[in-house]
């Protein structure tokens, strides 16, 4: 059994609830629309590329031998996602509850324990080899996760690391670089940083050694930076329903693209667009290619270059350039005009004296 995209990470089921607002404490809240899915960020990854025709497969923890566990096992196997699901009768399967409130703020109720992820540590890496990108997430807990990033290293497969705000921590981001090809990480929990804070985040990522790095800023779109290259895609407006999934979803664009040859920029559209359509219906249920690739090529980008550890506007650059070119061309173009002799009456140059 070989795949394209394999995630390694917390495996559970959610219930992802839309409600017009959050009640006040002791009260409740009319339910408008539940979807279920599964969960976390490597299986939503995984179901995303799924509907999009990828071959995906998924190496997760364990999860309960009671009902929700199996059924779980069988949404997997209906999405086409492959893998092994382990049962266990240590604990039951984990739930995670998410609220959508009118204006798309998400609040949720998660289970993660020690002794879940601890079953990251027996599972059956097998599945990496031969795939073309492994998924992991840093929350995920670097004990575990490391084994996986160094046996897909071991067989030459890229590693896309979801580093969300855990590249505060410097000397972490330095041993997870090792193992990483493209990296995703946001500038901060809430994803509210300025200008400075979306090109220090990739600045930061691209000297650690890591080729890839992408920074996304929920609503104001991603910087994608990639050696000197690089795009950043703003995001179009939307009217929010669900933001439930939306990072893994532009994760999962960007591996779609990366899977397919794409470059940097085509990549980014297509990420930017899925997670935008995303927030505008409840659940994890995608959008048709055909529906992407259209917002995508519509959304505003701007070109960047990265340098001498600093980031430039492209275009401001090639402006600069513009002007040097045209003040050389001015000068070429007087020094010539010096260099003619002007004609007589006649049209003949003047004649020269004889010595």
């Amino acid at each position: 059994m070989t795949v394209d995209y394999v995630g390694f990470g917390m495996l559970t089921s959610v219930a992802i609830m839309t409600v017009d607002r959050l009640p006040s404490r002791n009260t409740g809240a009319m339910v408008k629309d539940v979807k279920e899915f599964i969960f976390d960020d490597a299986a939503i990854v995984a179901g995303c590329l799924s509907q999009w025709g990828v071959k995906a497969g998924m190496i997760g923890t364990a999860v309960g031998d009671d009902p929700r566990g199996h059924a779980l096992a069988l949404l997997m196997k209906r999405l086409g996602v492959e893998g092994e699901v382990r049962f266990t009768t240590a604990y039951a399967t984990p739930l995670e509850v998410d609220i959508s409130d009118r204006q798309g703020a998400r609040t949720y109720f998660w289970q993660r324990t020690p002794e879940m992820l601890a079953t990251l540590d027996t599972a059956d890496l097998s599945l990496i080899q031969g795939a073309r990108v492994l998924y992991v997430d840093w929350y995920d807990g670097e004990d575990h996760i490391t084994r996986a990033m160094a046996e897909a290293k071991r067989l030459g497969v890229p590693v896309f690391l979801n580093l969300e705000f855990g590249h505060k921590d410097e000397k972490l981001l330095k041993r997870y670089a090792q193992y990483t090809t493209i990296c995703q990480a946001v500038t901060d929990p809430a994803q509210l940083g300025k200008n400075r804070a979306l090109l220090n985040t990739a600045r930061k990522i691209l000297n650690a050694g890591i080729p890839t790095a992408l920074i996304t800023m929920a609503a104001e779109g991603c910087l994608v930076a990639q050696g000197e290259q690089v795009v950043r895609v703003f995001a179009p407006r939307m009217k929010v329903v669900d933001s439930c999934g939306a990072g893994a979803t532009f994760s999962a664009g960007f591996i779609y693209g990366y899977l397919h040859g794409w470059d940097i920029e085509r990549s980014a559209r297509f990420a930017t667009a899925a997670a935008s359509l995303k927030v505008t219906r409840a659940g994890l249920e995608m959008f048709p290619l055909e529906e992407i690739e259209a917002l995508a090529q519509r959304l505003r980008v701007e070109y960047l270059f990265f340098r001498d550890n600093r980031f430039h506007h492209l275009k401001k650059a090639i402006s600069v350039q513009q002007k040097v070119i045209l003040r050389h061309g001015k000068k070429l173009v007087r020094q010539a005009a010096d260099s003619i002799k002007p004609l007589n009456h006649t049209g003949c140059k003047p004649a020269t004296k004889q010595k």
